[in-house]
């Protein structure tokens, strides 16, 4: 009876990744009890002959809270099953586990060595995430606890220890994480750091400079409006730039040669296939897209490549009140956790983030009726921001090159086909936002 609850109740989660098709199956893989009224659960869910594997914080009362209702899985014998993620007094266990070192039934918690954590903050969730979900006690520590499990050590968790252990600037500092073991391999299962509770968020900062622009005159330049991001955009082009060098310094880098490289222009150009057969609309624009993937064909030399970020935009980064701080080094959540790891030029993390301010520049115009007349005003907006941050990641000692130029264009149209996919599926009305990137700049 519990799992036909449980799999009632999870395909209407934000963060399960099978909406839209039918659960075959839910089965409990493991099951640990905490503390009273409180079970940490791993279920497989199959779907078309696929499994996928997520963690559950299950919460048992004999009768639930009016504060917790929103959070009721559904009743069993007398017994309210909910998602405890929301109940701060059971996930204090979450602190006392990761401060003592614990291990429970296989599930371990541990804290980075010489972190002190502090157990009595109570926790509240996050509700902007959709892949995850993420717990703040107080304002000290943010914990992450991964949804969908795949076997191995998660990218971010991987990297940020990493970094922490070299001191390096620009990441928020890591207190603890959870792991067990899944199919034999050590598994991560969630991840907790500082938490920036004084800090703003990149891409709301940057909507206020563009809705400041939009509000203002329309003689007034983007250097003119009152909240012109552009100075912002140069520092986080030297945060990102130091980044990248710290990455490069802790993980191994490499050279990949000119046959490498073909390959990786023709894995865009597959990319590009896919999306005109699915979007009429990028059809006018293959031309120039197909002589931007030749120019990386025509490559020589050797190209370096190290760890990166992987899924970088302005939403991964947080600007407190000395500096930027990245976040979120995961990569993107739907890929296997061996290409999240792999190493690839730092240009795909510039590309991402040149993409975000175009995004930015645009977002306010999706659906409204004078798009058209602010279309000038965004290029503006986006192409100042775009050459501050190119600016300061040269400052910060990032190098683009006449060959990084060619790779840095492929990047980034790469990743406007790939997001006019994702508009034409999900946001029609977002589809002149990637679809702008294919005009002559």
């Amino acid at each position: 009876m519990l799992n036909e609850l449980l799999a009632a109740w999870i395909s209407r989660q934000r963060w399960f990744g099978g909406k839209g098709r039918p659960i075959d199956e839910l089965s409990i893989d493991a099951d640990v009890v905490l503390t009273p009224g409180l079970r940490h659960l791993i279920v497989a869910v199959w779907q078309d002959g696929c499994r996928d594997r997520y963690q559950l914080l299950l919460g048992e009362r004999h009768e639930l809270p009016d504060r917790l209702a929103h959070a009721l899985i559904g009743s069993v014998d007398g017994i309210c099953f909910y998602d405890a993620t929301h109940d701060p007094e059971r996930t204090s266990w979450l602190l006392d586990g990761m401060a003592r070192d614990e291990t429970r039934s296989g599930l371990r918690m541990r804290h980075v060595e010489g972190a002190d954590i502090d157990s009595s903050p109570r926790s509240i969730v996050l509700g902007a995430e959709q892949s995850n979900t993420s717990l703040v006690y107080g304002d000290a520590y943010i914990c992450k606890l991964f949804r969908r499990l795949i076997p191995g050590v998660n990218p971010e968790l991987e990297i940020v220890t990493a970094l922490a252990e070299r001191k390096a600037p620009h990441i928020a500092q890591p207190y603890g994480w959870i792991e067990a073991d899944l199919d034999g391999t050590g598994t991560t299962l969630a991840i907790m750091q500082e938490y920036l509770s004084n800090a703003n968020d990149g891409w709301d900062l940057a909507l206020t400079s563009v809705r400041d622009l939009y509000a203002s005159p329309q003689e007034t330049s983007a250097a003119e409006a009152g909240g012109d991001f552009a100075g912002e955009a140069r520092r986080l082009g030297v945060a990102t730039a130091r980044v990248h060098e710290e990455l490069a310094a802790a993980f191994p880098t490499d050279l990949i040669e000119t046959h490498e490289i073909k390959r990786m222009a023709e894995s865009f150009r597959r990319r590009l296939g896919r999306a005109v057969a699915e979007v009429p609309e990028l059809r006018p624009h293959v031309g120039a897209i197909e002589d931007a993937y030749h120019e990386v064909e025509q490559l020589t030399g050797a190209v370096p490549v190290q760890r990166v970020h992987g899924d970088y935009h302005l939403g991964q980064v947080m600007r407190t009140p000395t500096d930027w701080v990245v976040l979120d080094f995961e990569g993107e959540p739907g890929q296997p956790l061996a290409e999240r790891r792999a190493l690839s030029s730092p240009l795909r993390d510039v590309a991402g983030m040149l993409r975000s301010f175009d995004y930015a520049a645009r977002h306010l115009l999706a659906g409204r009726a004078e798009a058209a007349d602010l279309e000038g005003r965004a290029q503006e907006w986006a192409d100042r921001n775009r050459a501050a941050f190119l600016e300061g990641y040269r400052e910060g000692g990032g190098v683009i090159g006449r060959v990084d130029a060619t790779l840095l264009r492929a990047f980034e149209l790469s990743k406007a086909v790939y997001e006019v996919g994702y508009e034409a599926r999900n946001r029609p009305t977002w589809l002149p936002i990637p679809l702008a990137a294919f005009r002559p700049r």
